[in-house]
């Protein structure tokens, strides 16, 4: 996982991401990731219920052109 960490208190999940952080490029090269579970993953050992979290930004303008030259 890239800067995802959750909590389970009771039945509520608590997620939190730093929205700060940047891990490059997703593969298509459209966006930025931000912060992922890489896939589907179990919200806790004794739990039956599954996450699967994407957390991104389009490039900006000067990344985009940048990339045309």
């Amino acid at each position: 996982m890239k800067n995802v960490d959750w909590v389970i208190e009771g039945d509520i999940l608590t997620i939190r991401i730093d929205l700060t952080q940047d891990f490059g490029p997703s593969s298509s090269g459209k966006t930025r990731i931000i912060a992922s579970t890489e896939g589907n993953v179990s919200v806790g050992p004794d739990r039956e219920e599954k996450i699967g979290l994407n957390v991104y930004r389009p490039k900006k303008a000067d990344e985009a052109n940048a990339r045309k030259s």
